[in-house]
């Protein structure tokens, strides 16, 4: 049978739907391009943004069309937030709990061809382990570390489609990622929904594991996914500090560079907390990329407040920064709040990527005439493309080899890469 899988959304549904297509190969079934016409769509889904949900839908709507045949999935998110969803000609529904037994719910579909709503209303309490020793065609490996999140931030939605902090154990981590350096993986990425809180449930923290990680022989590049600001403790910059392995390049959420803002949306730190971080690590790792997360038009955002979100992001000097126009998620404390006018939201959106775009430019330039050492990606018509570890992305016109480290001389942008030789 052919099964198709598409993947909306974070790194954690990404890594979960590679588990899924590892798991279905083994069991006989054969992983195709979710365009083709296959006997079994699965759409992991998302529901971060009201886009989310809204590609959630066309997704599911899509697979259906495809093939009226076909055994048709939903999970994830989207399907947690929406208990009560329902789509002529959808199968199976499963939320975020049980993704790993796909292979066992397909069969039972398949035996009894009646529809299978897999959904839970308690609190997750386990981790639910999966681990991948192979990643198709990437270079870079993705290692779920942990699941759920307890910060209740007033505009999301996560924490009540995720659950509690649950984290992998230790020694499974340790496993898993050396099992992906032995597979020929150079660089590994740990993610999670708050990766990291990882350890707050099983007597150890992320520090830790950091460390442990660091240690593994063969591992040429660490990435963390995204990691909150309170989280880079004293504790974890000594570990960053202590091993260049880690990689020049952190993404950390402001979400907003006005302390009213982050007071009305629940975070934990104020702009001072922020700022003496961040030069805490710029003291450390001088020429580190720091990429962000901010969203506009949160209600109660000010035109004053908003101008002291650009001054602050201006700043900080952010390498690029991943803007979200605010969206209301039903179940939030920010959905009760009065709401600012879609125009100027999307206004505000367009002038802080144009911020990014500048900043983006800026960091790129201070490379100009250095030498870096790229990770090859693709390869097309004879030229090459990849990153650094600080997440430059690079051009070559030349052809290399997929999986490859290469010094190379940036000798000009020409946004948004990087051209190298």
């Amino acid at each position: 049978m052919k099964v198709g899988i598409l993947t909306l959304g974070c790194k954690v549904n990404t890594y979960e739907s590679e588990f899924i297509a590892n798991k279905l190969k083994e069991a006989g079934y054969e992983i195709v391009d979710f365009n083709d016409l296959c006997d079994v769509y699965i759409i992991n889904t998302c529901t971060v943004t009201n886009t989310s949900d809204v590609k959630s839908r066309k997704m599911i709507r899509q697979a259906i069309r495809k093939n009226k045949d076909a055994c048709i999935v939903a999970m994830g998110c989207f399907i947690e937030a929406n208990h009560d969803f329902r789509m002529d000609g959808l199968d199976i529904v499963i939320g975020n709990k049980d993704k790993s037994k796909i292979v066992e719910i397909l069969e039972e579909y398949f035996q009894k061809r009646k529809e299978i709503r897999d959904l839970y209303e308690e609190e997750y309490k386990e981790f639910e382990d999966m681990d991948i020793s192979d990643f198709p065609g990437r270079t870079r490996a993705f290692v779920k570390i942990q699941d759920g999140c307890e910060n209740f931030c007033s505009y999301c939605i996560i924490p009540y489609v995720r659950g509690k902090c649950r984290s992998k154990d230790k020694n499974k981590v340790i496993k898993e990622v050396n099992s992906l350096i032995q597979n020929g993986y150079y660089e590994i990425v740990l993610t999670g929904i708050h990766t990291g809180n990882y350890g707050v449930d099983i007597d150890t923290d992320f520090a830790t594991i950091l460390e442990e990680i660091c240690k593994l022989e063969g591992l040429k590049r660490l990435r963390i996914s995204s990691i909150e600001i309170t989280e880079l403790t004293d504790k974890v910059l000594e570990v960053i500090k202590k091993y260049s392995v880690i990689v020049d390049h952190l993404h950390i959420p402001l979400q907003a560079g006005s302390d009213e803002v982050l007071k009305q949306m629940n975070r934990k730190y104020d702009l001072s907390y922020f700022y003496k971080k961040i030069e805490a690590i710029r003291k450390i790792r001088p020429q580190i990329s720091i990429t962000t997360d901010i969203i506009v038009g949160h209600p109660g955002e000010t035109d004053e407040m908003f101008e002291k979100t650009l001054e602050t992001a201006r700043n900080l000097k952010f390498a690029k920064i991943h803007v979200f126009p605010y969206s209301v998620r039903k179940g939030t404390a920010s959905a009760s709040m009065k709401q600012i006018d879609g125009n100027e939201k999307k206004k505000r959106a367009q002038r802080l990527l144009a911020l990014s775009r500048q900043l983006e430019q800026e960091y790129f330039e201070t490379f100009r005439g250095k030498k870096v050492e790229v990770l090859i990606e693709t390869t097309k018509e004879s030229t090459s493309f990849g990153h650094t570890g600080n997440f430059l992305p690079v051009k070559i016109n030349k052809e290399l080899k997929h999986n490859t480290f290469y010094n190379a001389t940036i000798t000009k942008i020409e946004y948004p890469y990087c051209i190298g030789k």
